[in-house]
């Protein structure tokens, strides 16, 4: 089993009408940004951990780092609901770090969706991020108004579905089978770390069958039409200093089937006013995961600046 390095505290803060849960390292200092870690589609906040431990001591003695887990992930309940929306995240975060860190501008990295909520968020309330790092957060890929009809028929399907019982997440024997099934779609995640993350990515229920902490009507599609013209004024928009960091492996192409590609991204990207790039070799769309000593030298190196 892993052996964490640096140990998280558990926060559960009242917003928005439920309860959120926040996992926490170190405590808060005044003048120095406090660090914001979201998590992608389908993870949970602990999986951070592997980088929160591989940042240097001189780094994280005089930082408050937080990990919200999102709403209907991990231990934080989500409202009575069939789907849920982007919008959404960037109010929760809002919420919630108005009651962490009311006063100061703060440092955010987002991996995935989170990636997505964090660009959208830096453009909305660009005064409250001091740096901005994205992790592989790529959005998605263009659509056009004749795709309307379809989507909507598409989402009405996957509600009923999901209503009916017909969505519900695959449960898993023991946390055994869990940690085999995320080194299945992880082929670079070591046992150690997999039996780890299990504990965390998973529960038993009443029947001890071990079960997703992710609410399963996150599977379902939003009924509404992205538009690239409206993420790239988000884009355009945001004025910390911004990171985009992408793994060596190109999962955009392989997720989308050539619907959207890594040139089709990079150009959109380049609407941030200061942006940088950097590439991690030898690691897939869980970088965090796969390289967490590679990640955590380039995040500190560009939040010290």
């Amino acid at each position: 089993m892993y052996q964490e390095r640096r140990t998280s505290s558990s926060q559960w803060v009242p917003l928005r009408g439920f309860r959120y849960h926040v996992r926490t390292w170190g405590s808060p200092v005044h003048g120095t940004p406090a660090l914001v870690l979201a998590h992608g589609w389908m993870d949970v906040a602990a999986s951070w951990q592997f980088v929160v431990d591989a940042l240097s001591d001189a780094f994280v003695k005089d930082r408050f780092i937080i990990a919200p887990d999102w709403r209907g992930y991990g231990l934080t309940e989500g409202p009575p609901t069939d789907c849920y929306w982007l919008p959404d995240y960037l109010g929760d975060l809002d919420a919630l770090m108005d009651i962490l860190s009311p006063d100061q501008a703060f440092d955010l990295v987002g991996h995935s969706m989170g990636g997505n909520v964090v660009m959208h968020y830096a453009g909305c309330r660009p005064e409250r991020i001091r740096r901005l790092i994205n992790l592989e957060g790529f959005g998605m890929p263009a659509t056009r108004p004749s795709q309307a009809p379809t989507r909507m028929t598409q989402w009405l399907n996957e509600i009923k579905a999901l209503k009916n019982g017909e969505s519900d997440l695959r449960p898993y024997p023991d946390a055994q089978g869990v940690a085999a099934r995320l080194m299945k779609t992880n082929k670079r995640l070591t046992p150690d770390k997999a039996n780890w993350l299990a504990q965390h990515w998973a529960a038993p229920d009443a029947e001890g069958q071990w079960r997703i902490l992710g609410d399963p009507a996150h599977k379902v599609i939003n009924p509404y039409l992205g538009r690239v013209e409206e993420i790239i004024e988000l884009y355009k928009s945001i004025t910390a200093p911004t990171l985009f960091i992408e793994a060596a492996d190109d999962s955009l192409s392989g997720w989308w089937k050539g619907r959207f590609s890594l040139a089709e991204f990079h150009e959109r990207i380049q609407s941030v006013p200061k942006l940088e790039k950097a590439l991690v070799p030898d690691a897939g769309h869980m970088l965090h995961h796969d390289q967490p000593a590679v990640l955590a030298e380039l995040m500190a190196s560009f939040l010290q600046n």
